[in-house]
């Protein structure tokens, strides 16, 4: 017999992480040679919904992050856990070819060139298949079910299908293109009618909401008044819902004893620098790091920044490795970092510090609060979290933030250095503007931009997003 829960969250993966079985903690699941140790992993989405989950006895399902056979339902923290099964060829089709190499460049502006394939469509269809039933298994009677993501947009329709008892919604975290790029895509009738099986469809901006609602429109003829569509008998709502952090969370952590002592470590392994620049980021071509690269080599060039006084440190976490765009972007990363310091590092002292790899919490932090200025410049973005995090992380210490006219954050952090990614120009007076800003003035931009993130943290989001669901009829 199966547990029903009246919430249920549907995402690509589990919010957990496996660890060895020595680790202390966590949740062991089966026995013996196959016993498998559990931990919740970081993230301001399992943040966000665990106090929701664990109120409503609620139950996530998602992959658990190892291709073969799903390991037996659990229980971790309070919340049940539905893991489903995905195979390496699941993975090589649905997940990095139609979600990462078709969906994923299409929805950020065609910052890379989408791929088209047969095979993946299918795959993601059965895959998306797979996610519906087992959320339709689950689901109580009359229960809510959320689902997340560009992995499973064709879920919503699926499962309502399935059991149209329920109450739906779901969440875009990336952009959503306008008609004319959207329009390329093959499978897109089916998408569209797969986000309609929603009560209510959310976005980061505005403007994607009503991209969205014009689609609909455009491709399906549906009328709609407001950002009502209506839709087989239904109406579907389409609003935005700016996702953001745990704001208590990452602050805590910036004023940690050790975390403090930490920064002041950084910075003196850097050489104690007048200005540290910062960057973080997944390696990913949206995110504009090659750009930003040669923003910084060109202001070395011209004299207006210069060695040892100001330094770069890009962390660019490993992403996505085995898909082709991601391989070529490393290497073009790579090979700018080494041009910047061939021909302006000295023996020792390196213009670039670059760290092709990931960090925990804590040392995020850590970087964060040793940072002068921090450039998120991405070319397309649906908010960019890092950004939030950082105006976090420095509660009274000014900083100041360089932030792309394209990443969502920009709507609400008006305060920081805006830039067009794009324009190299403007990125350079965007960072020259930063690197000399008046400390004043820079705890007042900071300052504001922290009292917006304090009223509109990630709890806010869930409540915002879940409320309206609930109030639909």
């Amino acid at each position: 017999m199966v547990d029903r829960s009246p919430f249920v969250v549907v995402a690509n993966r589990l919010p957990v992480d496996e660890v060895t079985t020595d680790t202390p903690g966590g949740r062991v699941t089966g026995s013996g040679d196959s016993a498998r140790r559990w931990r919740r992993s970081p993230g301001g989405l399992v943040t966000a919904l665990h106090p929701v989950l664990v109120e409503r006895h609620g139950t996530w399902i998602g992959w658990s992050g190892s291709p073969g056979p799903a390991p037996e339902p659990f229980e971790l923290d309070g919340i049940n856990l539905r893991p489903v099964p995905l195979s390496e060829e699941d993975l090589e089709r649905y997940y990095e070819g139609q979600s990462n190499a078709t969906i994923w460049p299409l929805y950020h502006d065609n910052v890379e060139p989408p791929v088209f394939r047969r095979r993946w469509r299918e795959a993601y269809r059965v895959v998306n298949r797979r996610y519906a039933e087992a959320a339709a298994e689950v689901a109580a009677e009359g229960a809510t079910v959320w689902v997340q993501d560009y992995q499973l947009q064709l879920v919503p329709a699926m499962l309502r299908e399935l059991r149209p008892d329920l109450k739906i919604g779901f969440f875009l975290h990336i952009p959503f293109p306008p008609i004319e790029l959207f329009m390329q895509l093959p499978q897109r009738a089916e998408v569209l009618r797969g986000l309609l099986g929603a009560d209510l469809v959310g976005f980061q901006q505005r403007l994607a909401a009503q991209n969205f609602i014009r689609l609909a429109r455009h491709l399906l003829g549906t009328p709609y008044h407001g950002n009502v569509i209506e839709y087989e008998g239904r109406q579907v709502k389409a609003d935005a819902f700016p996702i953001s952090i745990d704001v208590g969370e990452m602050q805590r952590l910036a004023d940690n004893p050790l975390v403090r002592e930490r920064a002041v470590q950084i910075r003196a392994e850097l050489g104690d620098p007048k200005t540290v620049i910062l960057g973080v980021d997944r390696l990913d071509y949206t995110k504009g790091i090659e750009h930003r690269l040669k923003a910084y080599r060109e202001l070395l060039a011209a004299g207006r920044l210069s060695v040892p006084e100001s330094v770069m440190v890009q962390v660019a976490t490993p992403s996505r490795e085995r898909v082709e765009h991601y391989q070529a972007l490393r290497i073009k990363v790579e090979r700018e970092v080494g041009r910047i310091n061939g021909d302006f590092g000295r023996v020792g002292v390196p213009a670039v510090h670059y760290l092709h790899q990931s960090y925990s919490r804590s040392e995020l932090a850590a970087l964060y609060c040793a940072a002068d200025v921090m450039m998120v410049t991405p070319l397309r973005d649906g908010m960019n979290l890092v950004a939030k995090e950082y105006v976090a992380a420095r509660l009274e210490h000014g900083g100041a933030l360089v932030l792309s006219e394209f990443a969502g954050a920009a709507g609400e952090l008006r305060q920081a250095f805006l830039c067009n990614p794009h324009d190299l120009d403007a990125v350079k007076d965007a960072l020259m503007r930063a690197v000399t800003v008046d400390e004043h003035e820079a705890r007042r931009r900071m300052s504001v931009m922290q009292r917006h993130l304090r009223r509109h943290d990630v709890a806010r989001w869930a409540s915002d997003f879940l409320t309206e669901l609930g109030a639909i009829p």
